[in-house]
């Protein structure tokens, strides 16, 4: 599987589509927001750039994208304010897998910008996007070129399928029945990706430069633990179900396994403490009520997760598949959720380029 094709969210705005599905995500954003203020008002307060170059990396599509962006144009313009200073000139980038829906962002920016200066009372300075389409495991941008990086809900995904998973039957990720040798082999793989993710933003961001990043874990060190693998479970029983009545084969179900990690708080902080060029000035683990989030209702959880799995599902298991494996999904949802609350744990990690 080409992960760099496959790996995307649903794109346009229709019923499943990722832009009027990713309400959790969206809360996630706002909860973190005074974590992303202090790191953009240390920044800006300590180098006060002339040109103010932001980077939101994975950024999708839908309502969540130019967020990030509109909160910290509002910061610093506050700022400029407080300080009587000019206001920057704003490069803002917008990075994902080349699948993502840019067409649809690009076509949001000029309500974005007119409704950005009606909330601020002034025209902002220049405001500048640019689209860059490609995986953030490796180096996307010039030396020393950003001030900013940011990135939610997106480095819990991996470049790749690790190798060495074949032995994962049933399963489609990490879960009570996975051989110790296939959670060894999804680690190594998470260790190898977002050390390359650190090391190439080390050397993409300015020297006092900040990152604020947001991804799925786990609160704990057992990676076969309820809070990040209970949702993936759920599929594996769908899938496993349709196997038994000759939907899917069995081949099929055991070649496939999620490219996702959900790390530990220890597995996080040791990768940016061994690439050494980030001060790590926060990080806070989270839960999310996935039942309150989607206001209770079934179908909104398993559209959320439409949403995200059906652009991987498809490329492997085939389009033929897919309203029938979300239905089931939906069943098992409506079961789950009338017994107990569902919830996903989540990490914000705010950290400082040394110098």
């Amino acid at each position: 599987m080409d992960l760099e094709q496959q790996v995307y969210m649903k794109g346009g705005h229709g019923e499943e589509s990722y832009a009027n599905n990713s309400l959790v995500q969206g809360n996630v954003i706002f909860s973190t927001k005074l974590i992303r203020e202090e790191a953009i008002t240390s920044l800006y307060t300590n180098t006060l750039p002339s040109s103010l170059a932001i980077a939101d990396m994975g950024c999708s599509s839908g309502p969540n994208t130019l967020s990030v962006v509109t909160e910290i144009i509002k910061v610093v313009e506050k700022l400029c304010k407080k300080l009587i200073h000019s206001s920057p000139e704003y490069k803002v980038y917008l990075n994902d897998l080349a699948g993502n829906d840019f067409n649809s962002v690009f076509k949001s920016l000029d309500n974005f910008k007119e409704n950005l200066s009606d909330e601020i009372k002034t025209e902002i300075g220049n405001c500048y996007f640019f689209g860059v389409p490609g995986s953030f495991y490796g180096r996307v941008f010039p030396d020393r070129s950003l001030h900013f990086v940011h990135s939610s809900y997106s480095l819990h995904w991996l470049s790749k399928v690790p190798e060495g998973v074949n032995d994962n039957k049933g399963a489609i990720y990490i879960q009570s029945t996975t051989p110790s040798n296939v959670i060894k082999a999804y680690y190594e793989q998470f260790q190898r990706d977002f050390s390359l993710f650190i090391k190439s933003r080390a050397e993409e961001i300015v020297e006092g430069g900040a990152m604020v990043l947001t991804f799925l874990g786990r609160k704990g060190d057992d990676p076969r633990s309820k809070d990040c693998c209970f949702i993936s479970e759920l599929f594996a029983k769908v899938l496993n179900d349709m196997v038994l009545e000759g939907t899917i084969n069995e081949d099929q179900l055991n070649s496939y396994n999620n490219p996702n990690y959900y790390p530990s708080p220890h597995e996080v902080k040791l990768e940016v403490l061994n690439e050494g060029s980030f001060e790590i000035k926060q990080l806070e683990v989270s839960e999310v009520d996935v039942n309150a989030l989607n206001n209770h209702s079934p179908y909104t959880f398993t559209q959320s997760m439409r949403a995200v799995f059906e652009p991987v599902f498809v490329s492997h298991f085939g389009e033929a598949i897919i309203e029938d494996a979300f239905n089931r999904y939906q069943e098992i949802v409506t079961d789950i959720m009338a017994k107990e609350i569902i919830k996903t744990t989540y990490f914000t990690l705010s950290l400082t380029r040394k110098s």
